[in-house]
């Protein structure tokens, strides 16, 4: 019974009951000794999943012959896997990343949309009739990802946000498990929500607190922005978008606000840009890939200097509303094409595709220190009044014959986990170290921390995020990393400050740690 693996283990319910009854399949093992009889729920060209009377069992397809109407065509099987949700991924990250596939297994696509939500792309190989695999995209948001995934409806749902408490919550009632474990999601690219002005707008720059009071309606004037006399418009995606949830969630949340009700809204990004750019006095918040039609702000605060959103600070989580694109997996197994296409998105090559599509990759990148100059002058201009010159002198002295890593970790709001982006990170930073793909000699994981309590405590506290932040890494190393590599922590504690510590996410953003190579 070597050929059996059990997926899930499960009492009867009344619906799975009358499914078992219909027996429209029967497994049974070469030498006749074993027989699986049940409702099949998938195939994915190498195990059968079936449910049986004994609850949901996994079944190599090598191992058994298989008899019943539900039985697939073993000899031209085509793999299907669907994905659901936000419309950016579906009509242009993914496709994008699926032709570079495509081109790397030599495989020829076609691709036809279904209706107005839909869209199926074909891989060919040259000789075989049947595709090799199906791919289904439904082009809605995120939360229709979520609902889709959660209702079986969907494989993959593709999303511009983390999983909410409320979607996981529903997740694990239906039998899907933990979809925040850092094996269910993973990032594909980056973006970031950036608030976009008319290009004659004055305002030159905008600090996270007053966006989150202008999309709340406390402000509602220019004038309390240093512009002109005027009532501000403020627009916004539809409200089940990624984007627009992730304002919610990312801008008002932390702040402890919500949403105003003058709020318009915008079925496509791209009307939303044409209106603010139209606008002198509107407003929006729109994807960095695409906010090219009207003016970025950058945002800025009182102790920290001005920043843009842009492939290093996106990258390096420096820019405080950055937007990570997740997949969220299935916990069971997916067929081979769909996992090769899987492991493809996290590649070098892929990671090509991603810019060249205009989004964020995550391909591995340092930054010389000659690159840090306005985050070490801001160190010394706005530190925290309790940090000497001497911890001053020693962080620089430590990094400065050092290159920083273009990546970050950060952690969940009165957490020691760091966020689901930085979940992401240490998975790739592992892979990288045991594939040998750093050019490097020496990593230090380098800790910091916001302002408040003593300085003391703080810099131990940082010391301790770096411990945990370089466990996680060699944690998710499967095999080793080579012994040429050394592995070091330190913590700097509130030295070098991005933000202001008088609000949530700029404690958040101070919070954080990075990696310094050499």
């Amino acid at each position: 019974m070597t050929f059996l693996r059990v997926a899930a283990a499960a009492l009867f319910s009344a619906a799975i009951t009358s499914a078992v009854l219909a027996q429209d399949l029967t497994l049974t093992s070469h030498d006749g000794k074993v027989e699986v009889t049940g409702t099949l729920l998938g195939f994915d060209g190498e195990f059968y999943r079936v449910d049986t009377k004994f609850g949901e069992l996994t079944v190599d397809g090598s191992g058994v012959t298989c008899d019943g109407p539900a039985c697939p065509n073993l000899t031209d099987f085509v793999a299907e896997l669907r994905f659901s949700g936000s419309s950016v991924m579906a009509e242009k990250v993914l496709p994008a990343l699926l032709m570079g596939f495509a081109e790397q297994q030599a495989l020829l696509v076609t691709h036809r949309a279904l209706d107005s939500t839909g869209l199926v792309y074909e891989l060919h190989q040259n000789g075989r009739t049947a595709p090799l695999g199906r791919f289904y995209f439904e082009i809605g948001n995120t939360s229709s990802g979520f609902s889709d995934l959660i209702a079986d409806q969907a494989d993959i749902a593709m999303a511009l946000r983390e999983i909410r408490p409320q979607e996981q919550e529903t997740a694990e009632a239906a039998g899907l498990g933990d979809l925040t474990h850092a094996r269910r999601s993973r990032v594909v690219a980056l973006d970031a929500l950036v608030p976009i002005v008319a290009p004659k707008n004055p305002v030159p720059y905008i600090s996270l607190s007053d966006l989150a009071l202008v999309f709340s309606g406390e402000i509602d004037n220019w004038s309390a922005l240093g512009g002109p006399d005027a009532p501000i418009s403020v627009h916004l995606p539809d409200t089940g978008s990624g984007l627009a949830q992730g304002v919610e969630d990312r801008l008002l949340a932390p702040a402890k606000a919500k949403l105003s009700e003058s709020v318009l809204r915008h079925t496509r990004s791209s009307d939303l840009g044409r209106a603010v750019a139209d606008d002198p006095f509107a407003i929006g918040i729109s994807s960095q890939a695409e906010a090219d039609v009207a003016r970025a702000l950058p945002l800025a605060g009182g102790c920290g200097h001005a920043l843009m959103a842009n492939r290093q600070t996106i990258k390096t989580e420096d820019y405080p509303l950055t937007s990570p694109m997740f997949l969220y997996l299935p916990e069971r197994r997916l067929p081979r094409i769909a996992r090769q296409f899987l492991a493809y998105t996290q590649s070098a090559e892929a990671q090509m595709v991603i810019r060249n599509a205009g989004f964020v990759d995550q391909a591995p990148e340092t930054l010389p220190i000659d690159l840090q100059g306005n985050r070490f002058a801001n160190a010394v201009a706005s530190g925290a009044s309790e940090v000497g010159l001497e911890e001053l002198q020693r962080m620089v002295t430590t990094l400065r014959p050092l290159a920083r890593l273009a990546l970050s970790f950060r952690f969940e709001a009165g957490s020691s986990r760091p966020d689901a982006q930085s979940r992401s990170n240490i998975q790739h930073l592992a892979q990288q170290l045991e594939a040998g793909t750093l050019d490097v000699r020496k990593l230090i994981f380098v800790g910091f921390s916001d302002g408040d309590g003593a300085a003391t405590a703080n810099a131990r506290i940082s010391l301790l995020r770096a411990k945990t932040v370089r466990n996680a890494v060699l944690a998710a190393v499967e095999t080793a990393i080579p012994d040429s590599i050394e592995l070091e922590v330190d913590g700097f504690g509130e030295a070098m400050p991005m933000a202001c510590d008088d609000t949530e996410w700029g404690r958040k953003v101070n919070r954080r740690v990075e990696v310094w190579v050499k």
